[in-house]
């Protein structure tokens, strides 16, 4: 077990009492069985009275709201347990616990499905009849929503089955890959000195100046990946095979449909998005080309990809990066920065390193009647600014649009991503204005680009390699871990053509990325972000002040409608491909910008 690692986030813990006073809260095992005895009585209440076409508008909207509160009950209960486990994964009892908030939510789930199968089952006529009544028109967005999944649905009883298998399936599977790699520690030596760290840290060294270093650290990693790997590549198989199961039960037509359903959007507009994307990736071989002349190196490696370029951007660390993003964010909207700081105040950010803390970053929206958490692993590097601006931008957006209330707080992650980039592009904006030196500006922007490149084209190339891991899998059956690493490569090799050599050592890297885990071909929801949000950004240096406001109602509408005709109220077509080219674009000039500034500065 790697030495605890001290960072300025030492302290900085979360309180979740708000929530729950600790995991033997009576208040918890009140609510815990009251769900359940609620969702029984919702059942035996209410199960047939849609069929019966006679149910009226007032009790409609009576049994909806009824049918959201216990939701929120059981949302709360889940939020719980999955963020007292996310800080120590390791942790029996806290896996304990959350295995047993699932097992209830199953459960609560599996008693209230005939509610969503009854709406399902109406004529569109009838179910027309009901949208139009004034009654309904808060919920009417969220029943529109639910009939898009009608010709997927089983009958209920085969639908409590998947349901109640997942715990040990699906959500099984999660669990022990969150166990596995929070678990995993990276060791090597360098210029004398070991080092060994949680491998959030390990990843974090692949932004650090010292070259060497980058490769001790990008070599251990692999290692220590390849030292897992028999039990990641049969979590990996699993999760694939299991939503294969699912996609043939429901017979979907691709094994991308679930996942744009949620995401409110259709097939034909996150093709547009993906193929305008690799339409343009000669802007990431570009961009890499003028880093290895400014670099001066004959060839880049995987390890070099997030390498900082000459000039000086001061390390910051918790306080100071938490200054400048309330600052970035009051700059552009004051009701933005006063919701922000309340994560500060009231200790809903957890930052600290720990052993078994799972990794990377998040924001949990838990309930409307709580407020959101923000997970973060802070290891003072420049990038954990940007990603306090990011996950601010999540707690925002949910807090924002917590009048809603449970069943549309939450947007589809096509806009969810939305919130959170903007903060960081504020941000950003913020830090260039301040800059006067060129070597400087030649810095934060060619670390703008790799996360820009990383969120748009090695988003979409992830999305690519999910497609293909499907496809081999279903045709395959079980992949060995030279197949995926096959798989990895020649997807990654697109976005980067010939500008940085990816080393056979890469190809184990897929065996880390929680997404593909927890959220299968989540990873294109982060494109369309990106490029949404830099289009928005464009409009908003048109429209200046008037945007704001707009902006503004935009988080406050949380999930109540489809993203689509939530953005045609600001002007923004999603389904016209010539849309995403205006974000592009906005990426291309910065290119030509970098390219600018490396001969200023006498690099190229």
């Amino acid at each position: 077990m790697p030495p605890k690692q001290s960072t300025s986030a030492e302290g900085i813990e979360w309180d979740l009492s708000d929530l729950y006073d600790g995991p033997e809260d009576p208040n918890l095992k009140k609510d815990m069985e009251e769900v359940v005895e609620r969702a029984e009585k919702f059942r035996n209440d209410h199960r047939g009275n849609i069929e019966t076409g006679e149910l009226e508008t007032t009790e409609f909207r009576e049994m909806i709201e009824e049918y959201e509160e216990i939701m929120e009950q059981v949302g709360k209960i889940s939020s719980y347990a999955m963020l007292y486990h996310s800080v120590d994964t390791q942790d029996p009892g806290r896996g304990a616990l959350l295995q047993k908030a699932k097992e209830i939510q199953t459960e609560v789930k599996n008693d209230l499905i005939f509610l969503e199968l009854e709406w399902q089952s109406l004529s569109d006529e009838e179910a027309e009849d009901y949208l139009k009544a004034d009654e309904l028109d808060h919920y009417k967005s969220y029943l529109k929503h639910w009939r898009r999944y009608t010709p997927y649905m089983l009958s209920e009883n085969e639908e409590q089955i998947i349901e109640s298998l997942q715990n040990t399936g699906k959500e099984a599977f999660k669990r022990l890959f969150d166990q596995t790699t929070g678990n995993i520690t990276v060791e090597f030596e360098y210029d004398g000195e070991t080092h060994e760290m949680v491998l959030d840290q390990a990843l974090s060294v692949l932004y650090e100046k010292d070259r060497g270093k980058r490769k001790a650290a990008a070599d251990a990693i692999t290692e220590a990946l390849k030292d897992e790997n028999q039990l990641l590549n049969f979590i990996f198989n699993n999760i694939v095979q299991n939503h294969t199961t699912i996609c043939n039960f429901r017979d979907y037509p691709d094994p991308m449909t679930p996942r744009n359903l949620d995401n409110r959007v259709d097939k034909e507009t996150v093709d547009a998005l993906m193929e305008a994307v690799e339409e343009n990736t000669d802007l990431v071989a570009r961009f890499y080309e003028v880093k290895k002349e400014i670099l001066d190196h004959d060839e880049l490696f995987d390890y070099d990809r997030y390498s900082p370029l000459p000039g000086e951007v001061m390390e910051t660390d918790f306080e100071e990066s938490k200054g400048k993003v309330l600052e970035a964010y009051d700059e552009f909207s004051s009701e933005m920065k006063d919701v922000a700081e309340k994560f500060f105040q009231n200790d809903w950010i957890d930052a600290e390193l720990k052993e078994g803390k799972r990794g990377g970053a998040f924001s949990a929206s838990t309930v409307p009647s709580v407020h959101p958490y923000i997970l973060l692993n802070f290891t003072d590097k420049p990038r954990d600014t940007m990603t306090l601006a990011h996950e601010l931008g999540h707690g925002v957006h949910q807090y924002m649009a917590r009048d809603q209330g449970a069943l549309q707080q939450s947007t589809p992650l096509t806009t969810a991503e939305m919130a959170s980039v903007f903060g960081e592009t504020l941000l950003f904006e913020k830090l260039l204005d301040e800059v006067e030196d060129p070597e400087t500006e030649l810095r934060l922007i060619g670390d703008k680009l790799q996360k820009d490149f990383a969120t748009v084209f090695r988003q979409v190339i992830m999305t690519r390699f999910e497609q293909e891991l499907h496809r081999a899998r279903k045709e395959k059956g079980e992949l060995k871990s030279d197949e995926i690493n096959e798989i990895w490569l020649k997807a990654n090799e697109m976005e980067f053509h010939d500008s940085v050599e990816l080393r056979e050592e890469y190809g184990w890297w897929w065996s880390y990325v929680l997404h593909f885990v927890h959220y299968p071909f989540y990873c294109y929801a982060y494109a369309f972000g990106e490029l949404l949000v830099l289009a928005l950004y464009d409009m908003y240096k048109e429209k200046g002040e008037e945007f704001v406001p707009q902006y503004i109602d935009l988080l406050k509408a949380g999930g109540s409608e489809d993203p689509k005709d939530l953005l045609a109220k600001i002007g923004v077509d999603i389904t016209d491909p010539d849309f995403w080219q205006r974000g592009l674009s906005v990426i291309r000039e910065s290119v030509e910008r970098l390219e600018q500034l490396a001969e200023k500065t006498g690099h190229a």
